[in-house]
């Protein structure tokens, strides 16, 4: 029973200690349990597909036509890249980034100041076009 107590004392103190770094070892383990553990951060929502980047890419031009974006302007580059259209009236950017070998990050803002729930949305598509291949 003390020896529970003192492991959640260190781990509570390590939390207050260092948060930011916490935070990095949480959200690292659960990237590594698969898919779906989603960072908000700067009004963009990000999230690394198990996915190179031309098959993320490709993924991410689907979901825009599938949406029927307009105005599309794709800037890819060497393991790098956006993409900016309108989407039901709503500015959208994505950023696509190469991370590893078969691992690649993806950053969404949906409007000016971001919107959470529709950056999920399109998130949900890009998986559902990787799965597809």
């Amino acid at each position: 029973m003390i020896r529970n107590n003192l492991k959640l004392s260190f781990l509570l103190l390590i939390l207050v200690l260092f948060p930011g770094c916490a935070a990095l070892v949480v959200g690292g383990a659960a990237v590594g349990a698969g898919t779906g553990t989603y960072l908000w951060v700067n009004n963009e929502l990000k999230t690394d597909y198990y996915a190179s980047f031309d098959k993320t890419w490709a993924a991410c031009e689907k979901m825009v036509a599938d949406m029927r974006g307009l105005e599309v302007e794709p800037k890819k580059e060497i393991g790098q890249g956006s993409i900016g259209t309108i989407i039901n009236d709503e500015k959208v950017k994505l950023e696509v980034r190469y991370k590893a070998k078969n691992l690649t990050t993806v950053a969404i803002r949906v409007g000016l100041i971001g919107n959470k729930l529709s950056s999920q949305l399109l998130h949900d598509k890009i998986a559902d076009n990787l799965t597809k291949e």
